[in-house]
């Protein structure tokens, strides 16, 4: 099969490219930077921008079995997409996001068919955007739409945890060490799911080329479900420490730091349990089998095989402490005047 990523050097898309060449897909990534290094040899690189206009005329006489578009957000970019490849592919498929679903959720399974509704992220409803002109073009004119949502996903460059930094993601690991405390939003207990990047791709590979899968959504994750404040514990007790953990109600926060808002009342602060029936029908292979432990081990070996990698953003540093200062004064004096 012939693939385009448009995008492909991210965490996931990077894990997907790679799974795809090995399995002997003939692959070519869409990309302004450099070829991974971590790729294949056999899969190619066109560097080019996806918005130069002149790109509709490098690729007149070329066509797909998929193009894959990872950094489309919002829906100009979907329309630049509907012009670029109608015709030019027997399948589209679409990476979206699973903060798309109904926030608050009315119940505590997510499948496919979860409302889609978020009112606390922008971020969220421009997916929302994306997929329904998407589907618009797919049921007006046939546009072979394959609709994918991941949810958090990390590899091994990535430590994914809530109100860490993402660029310099080490910071909250070395915060552990050093015995700092962490903000883990609300009381800790709410449940949560983070997918290994070499699992997502084998679920997203194997709906490369999929007729079936046309005008479909899925989302792909792990089974594994557990509580930040377990996935915290298990990030300390890789590096050997009990992280010392705060817990601060996400309101709070977002009225702290408004910047947050999205990501937390939109995604990370309240409980997500995904039904992952739908993308195992489909892809009948499809199991997620790296446990967070084991993935976070790996990252954390990443990182210490080279401490240049270990950076720190003191940007995050400073905000958390100023954030975990103000809630226990605030809490403090909430006492002082129940006293």
């Amino acid at each position: 099969m012939k693939i385009l990523f448009i995008g492909g050097t991210g965490i996931i898309s990077a894990a997907s490219a790679a799974l795809a060449g090995e399995r002997g897909f003939d692959i070519t990534l869409l990309s302004r930077g450099q070829h991974s290094s971590q790729l294949p040899p056999s899969v190619k690189t066109l560097i080019a921008d996806v918005n130069d206009p002149a790109l509709p005329r490098k690729l007149e006489h070329e066509s797909f079995d998929a193009v894959v578009d990872w950094v489309a957000f919002t829906p100009a970019d979907i329309e630049r997409d509907l012009k670029l490849f109608r015709g030019r592919t027997r399948q589209f498929v679409f990476i979206s996001s699973a903060s798309v679903y109904q926030k608050p959720q009315t119940l505590y399974l997510i499948t496919e068919s979860t409302p889609l509704a978020n009112p606390y992220w922008e971020y969220a409803r421009n997916k929302i955007a994306c997929e329904e002109r998407l589907m618009l073009a797919y049921r007006d004119q046939g546009f072979p739409v394959t609709i994918v949502r991941p949810s958090l996903t990390y590899g091994d460059t990535q430590i994914p945890l809530v109100l860490n930094s993402w660029q310099q993601s080490y910071t909250a690991v070395d915060r552990m060490i050093r015995g700092q405390k962490m903000v883990v939003p609300g009381d800790g207990t709410s449940l949560w799911v983070v997918t290994h990047n070499s699992d997502f791709a084998k679920g997203l590979v194997g709906l490369l080329g999929h007729e079936q899968a046309i005008g479909h959504a899925f989302h792909i994750t792990s089974d594994e479900v557990l509580t930040w404040d377990q996935l915290f514990r298990i990030v300390g007790a890789a590096v050997g420490v009990e992280p010392q953990l705060v817990h601060i109600p996400s309101d709070f926060i977002a009225a702290c730091m408004p910047e947050k808002q999205g990501t937390l009342q939109g995604d990370k602060s309240v409980s997500v349990v995904f039904d992952n029936t739908k993308i195992k029908r489909f892809v009948p292979s499809y199991c997620a089998t790296t446990r967070f432990s084991e993935g976070i081990r790996k990252s954390l070996a990443w990182f210490n095989a080279d401490p240049s990698r270990q950076q720190i953003d003191h940007q995050v540093n400073a905000a958390l402490d100023k954030l975990i200062y103000a809630y226990e004064k605030a809490t403090s004096e909430a006492v002082k005047s129940f006293a």
